[in-house]
């Protein structure tokens, strides 16, 4: 009979998760790196870390070549407002599909899935003739309505609806609960953990999005962060300054990165919850 050794399995097992972890945060680290750099120092073969010193020049005029103020403000507009009503559409959708058997359901649903199947890229065309027929070109609400609506979200919440005791729902029934008491009193506060996640993966999608803002922005006063760092890859007539661009892209990830490491712990439970593996 072959002995497995616990603790090497378990050693093997960290070091596997600790090299994943290397190379998956080894472009964030390097921005950071890159960003110490002092401006006047190029980057070389060989040379590509840290400078001669460490300096935050690159941040002081990252903020002063570009409106970060403005910027700021757009992406949160952005994403406050698509999360805002997709949280009203998803939760909506996802109540009917756990809750009511209807004709054409399970066909319904799986045209839902379908959405998430189709590469961005595919529907720039006709999303961009939509804004273009609305004359919202240019502005955050153009760059929102076609994330109004989540078949991640709806596919992710109905998993949650589905695993709520049925007994729970008898008992709000039997209280006289209308089914859209059911929702706010019994359905949501069930699923306050999966709503979060959901919340931080739209977020996190929307904020870090950036071919559909720069297709359907020319201006700074509806342009999010993403599409604000074009402007950082073409100063200078050699190229991009890495410094300087790294020091954008910091100010850029910094937030995002600051409130996923606040509700990782409800990022997780969500996704635990909801019945995904």
């Amino acid at each position: 009979m072959i002995k497995f050794d616990k603790s090497r399995n378990r050693g093997l097992l960290y070091f596997i998760l600790i090299t994943v972890t290397i190379v998956w945060t080894a472009p964030l680290i390097w921005s950071f790196i890159a960003s110490t750099r002092p401006l006047n120092e190029a980057l070389g073969r060989g040379d590509v870390f840290f400078g001669t010193r460490l300096s935050i020049d690159s941040f002081r005029k990252a903020l002063s070549l570009a409106p970060f103020g403005r910027y700021f403000i757009n992406t949160f507009i952005l994403v406050i407002m698509v999360f805002a009503v997709q949280l009203v559409t998803v939760l909506l959708a996802a109540f009917a599909f756990a809750r009511y058997s209807f004709k054409g359901k399970n066909l319904l649903f799986m045209f839902i899935l379908l959405q998430m199947m189709i590469p961005t890229a595919a529907l720039l065309v006709p999303n961009f003739s939509t804004i273009r027929a609305l004359n919202i070109y240019d502005t955050i609400l153009a760059i929102g309505i076609p994330y109004f609506g989540s078949a991640f979200g709806v596919f992710l919440l109905r998993q949650m609806f589905l695993s709520i005791p049925e007994a729970l729902i008898s008992a709000g029934i039997i209280d006289g609960c209308s089914w859209w008491q059911l929702l706010i009193h019994i359905y949501i506060p069930q699923s306050v953990s999966t709503i979060t996640a959901f919340g931080i993966s739209s977020v996190s999608w929307h904020w870090n999005e950036f071919l559909w803002p720069l297709i359907i922005t020319r201006s700074d006063k509806a342009r999010p962060l993403t599409a604000g760092l074009v402007r950082f890859t073409q100063m200078g007539e050699i190229g991009a300054q890495w410094a300087l661009l790294s020091a954008a892209t910091v100010l850029v990830v910094l937030p995002l990165l600051a409130a996923f490491l606040i509700f990782q712990k409800n990022f997780m439970q969500g996704f635990l919850h909801s019945g995904i593996k």
